[in-house]
């Protein structure tokens, strides 16, 4: 009969324990509600002007699982700025490393009455290496703002999220 040391033991039974203490205290997983998934799933993104915005818009179509058989609840409407800065400068002074920020202004809109139900200012700041090659700089500038856009609508998703499932518990 093979025996099972008590330190392999150990963190099955704390992870046992540690689920029994959450589910005592009442607590959810922030999906574990419908009402969530299914709101989420019923803002229409209305995508902001330039690239950020179309960047962002298609970002948090996929982050909120966006159903086009649903008629939208709500609209998510947004302003984007951003801002660049050489962080890394090389011995001729020429910058090679920089620092993207992009805010997104937001305001989430009842889609029957127009009215604003919540807003908020999310941001996100990437840094990326600027290469002497045009093409090449060009490309890391756009990724950056790909991964910032990403990071933005990973942050929207969330705070939509918690206010969800908030207004669900109520």
């Amino acid at each position: 009969m093979k025996r099972f040391p008590p330190l392999k033991i150990l963190p099955a039974a704390l992870l046992a324990v540690s689920a029994l203490a959450l589910s005592a205290c009442g607590f959810t997983p922030l999906y574990g509600n419908q009402g969530v998934t299914k709101g989420l799933g019923a803002i229409e993104v209305v995508a902001s002007d330039g690239r950020a915005g179309y960047l962002l818009r298609e970002k948090l179509d996929d982050a909120l699982a966006r159903n086009a058989n649903v008629l939208p609840s709500h609209r998510l409407v947004y302003s984007i700025k951003e801002q660049r800065y050489a962080r890394g400068v090389r011995v001729d002074n020429v910058a090679n490393r920089y620092e993207l920020n992009m805010t997104a202004n937001w305001r989430l809109l009842d889609a029957k009455t127009g009215q604003q139900v919540r807003n908020g200012s999310t941001n996100a700041t990437v840094t990326y290496d600027s290469a002497d090659q045009p093409y090449a700089s060009i490309a890391a500038q756009q990724d950056a703002q790909e991964r910032a856009a990403t990071e933005v609508a990973r942050k929207i998703q969330l705070d939509l999220a918690a206010w969800l499932a908030g207004k669900a518990a109520a």
